[in-house]
């Protein structure tokens, strides 16, 4: 004998199946998107989300600032250096060519503290646009304050994250940091010198502490990399020098 539900069971049934797990979007259920074999689907929708929205904000080309998340503003001697000429580096560099609608060479950071904070920073202090391209880590990293609202992003993945990097890169200066600075810098040095990416403006600020932290002379000596090689990057010790240099490179007028 079948049982016919009445209406009041048929819309307890009903409701029970709008609320099941199985009945929501794919696009809805985050734990369903977060499965292991969802991950190439993931990288997917990591590399479109930012590659849409920056379309659709016009950026052009970019300036990739690396360098250490632990130099703060507050502190003295060399390391606050390095922040203060990331924020003058920026600043010119954003005034110089963010003006008359154009919308070329736009900074863009990690997102974090530190060096990052001070390249968005320097952008923030002329009215432009920046870039930040940040990080899911155990340690929680949160945006720093100086982010376009519009270009900031979360990343859940280094590869996708670095490939964002460099996209419309035009130049990458890097100051001092720790083993992520020093893994973003020779990761773009390799493609350059295997010729993956067409060759952009590398630029090292810092002299005293990129010539102890990289032996690069000694590489050459050991035959590791040709000495050519070391034409793919320069090492400049101010923002104004980096500046230069890039203006050179794309036959730029240099700002005064």
């Amino acid at each position: 004998m079948t049982v016919t539900p009445d209406a009041k069971s048929r819309n307890t049934m009903v409701q029970t199946l709008l609320e099941s797990e199985a009945y929501k979007p794919a696009t809805d259920d985050p734990a369903f998107l977060n499965l292991d074999n969802l991950r190439s689907v993931r990288l997917e929708l990591e590399f479109l989300k930012p590659d849409i929205v920056m379309k659709n904000e016009g950026v052009g080309s970019t300036i990739v600032v690396f360098g250490s998340a632990r130099v703060k503003s507050e502190q003295h001697g060399k390391k606050s250096r390095y922040y203060d000429e990331a924020r003058k580096f920026t600043a010119i560099v954003s005034k110089r060519f963010q003006q008359e609608d154009r919308a070329d060479f736009l900074v863009v950071t990690g997102g974090g503290p530190g060096i990052m904070e001070a390249a968005n920073r320097g952008a923030y202090d002329v009215g432009a646009r920046s870039i930040g391209l940040n990080i899911d880590l155990p340690k929680e990293q949160s945006p720093n304050p100086y982010i376009t609202p519009e270009l900031c992003f979360q990343f859940r993945y280094f590869g996708l994250r670095k490939m964002h990097f460099l996209m419309r890169a035009k130049a990458l200066v890097a100051f001092p940091g720790g083993f992520g600075t020093l893994d973003e810098v020779l990761e773009v040095l390799t493609l350059v010198q295997t010729r993956k990416i067409k060759a952009i403006p590398i630029i090292l600020l810092g002299k005293e502490y990129w010539n102890r932290a990289i032996n690069f002379d000694f590489l050459v000596d050991e035959g590791y990399v040709d000495k050519d090689d070391l034409s793919l990057f320069q090492i400049v010790d101010t923002a104004r020098e980096a500046i230069h240099l890039i203006c050179e490179f794309y036959d730029e007028i240099p700002p005064k």
